[in-house]
């Protein structure tokens, strides 16, 4: 039973945000941005449990298109509600707070999970992080999303017809990565306590929590995102950095914790490779939907979601980074310096806010604080063209490997 124990914990952090948006109790800013934010965080561990668990009893394609979805449902559920909210109201500023939750939620997963496995395996072993050969999909693909990426700030629109591209590259990701060879999933804790039921009530245990950890994120999703927008109003927080930073960390503990508990084990290349699956997923699928959520709720796909050129600074920096990320992978390998490398960009974007505009006009060329985003854009594009000479091979190197396996 104490196997068991975390998994009560999470029921038990769900409760109380479930409790409060079913009576419709009052709450201040701060205590429902705080529950909301605990019972989704609670609900992520239950959804993580639950995909895992579901992959002994449905067919791999289906484990991989579905579960992939689900396991990410936290960070969907809001930035959904934000956009949706966006297109209801235009003028609003909702739809800058969709764009900032999902770029924050991508450059958190590199900048921060990824560095952190590396650095784990580091420490451990002081040995770079190896992945399997068929994570050359995973690498192959976030390329593609990503090169398309770029094109969205600088053509200044998110239409529908991105959203049908990225959404198309996942769907032709799943088609690829539905041909391995299946695998038993390796699962520890409360996963494989589960698993270990008899088939019947593993199901029945399975499907329970699916439908309450969905009930759970659907019935918070409003009151977590509002709370914090709120918040940030009552504090004299910066709403936008608000929901860039903090709203994605419940959503991506989950999975960031598992991610390291698995580079603890020894398993680097499972750690690392579910976190680049997840990147993947929000970089093809969350961006893709964000466009079309907004088109059903305004009514018309005709008007895009209306952004300024913050957000797509914002879209063109989490791009930047994204485009160094893939050159660091390109030969299935992460080690501590690109890992750093990675860190240290990161955290120069996300204190760049905090800095004095004296100081970034003391740079060349005397930035001020709306040009910041430039200047780290071009440090992640600048570190990716110094390692061109290396990455073009590589990358000639997977997709020769791919031919060759797929003939």
């Amino acid at each position: 039973m104490r196997k068991l124990l975390p998994l009560w914990l999470a029921v038990a952090a769900c409760l109380p945000g479930l409790a409060c948006s079913l009576l419709g109790l009052p709450l201040s800013p701060p205590a429902a941005a705080a529950i909301a934010g605990g019972a989704i965080l609670g609900a992520s561990f239950l959804l993580l449990w639950a995909c895992d668990v579901a992959q002994n009893d449905i067919p791999q394609a289906l484990a991989l298109a579905v579960v992939a979805l689900i396991a990410v449902l936290p960070e969907y559920a809001v930035d959904m509600y934000f956009t949706w909210m966006a297109g209801q109201h235009p003028e609003s500023d909702y739809a800058h707070f969709a764009i900032a939750n999902m770029t924050g939620a991508n450059r958190l997963l590199i900048g921060v999970a990824w560095t952190a496995v590396a650095a784990v395996v580091w420490w451990r072993t002081r040995q770079p992080v190896i992945l399997e050969p068929e994570r050359k999909t995973e690498v192959l693909f976030l390329g593609l999303a990503t090169a398309y990426a770029v094109s969205i700030p600088l053509s200044g629109t998110l239409t529908w017809v991105d959203g049908l591209v990225l959404i198309g590259l996942y769907i032709v990701y799943i088609a690829i990565a539905a041909r391995r060879e299946c695998e038993e999933p390796e699962l520890e804790g409360v996963a494989a306590c589960l698993a270990r039921l008899a088939a019947g009530r593993r199901r029945l245990a399975t499907a329970v929590l699916f439908l309450f950890a969905a009930g759970v994120i659907v019935a918070n999703a409003e009151h977590f995102s509002e709370g914090l927008v709120a918040t940030g109003r009552l504090l004299g927080v910066n709403e936008f950095l608000l929901v860039q930073w903090l709203a994605p960390i419940a959503s991506e503990a989950p999975e960031f914790i598992v991610a390291i508990m698995f580079a603890l084990r020894g398993m680097a290349g499972l750690a690392l490779g579910s976190l680049i699956s997840s990147k993947l997923n929000q970089w093809t699928l969350l961006v893709g939907m964000i466009p079309g959520v907004y088109g059903v709720s305004a009514g018309s796909f005709a008007t895009p979601m209306p952004l300024d050129a913050v957000q797509m600074h914002e879209v063109l920096l989490t791009a930047a980074q994204s485009l160094l990320a893939v050159g660091l992978l390109a030969g299935l390998r992460l080690d501590i310096r690109g890992a750093m490398l990675l860190f240290g960009l990161f955290c120069g974007q996300f204190l760049a806010p905090a800095v004095p505009e004296s100081f970034w006009r003391l740079l060349p060329g005397h930035l001020d604080g709306t040009q910041v985003h430039f200047f780290f854009t071009f440090l992640y594009v600048g570190a990716f063209a110094l390692m061109l000479p290396r990455i073009v091979p590589q990358l000639a190197a997977l997709v020769r490997r791919g031919d060759r396996r797929a003939s």
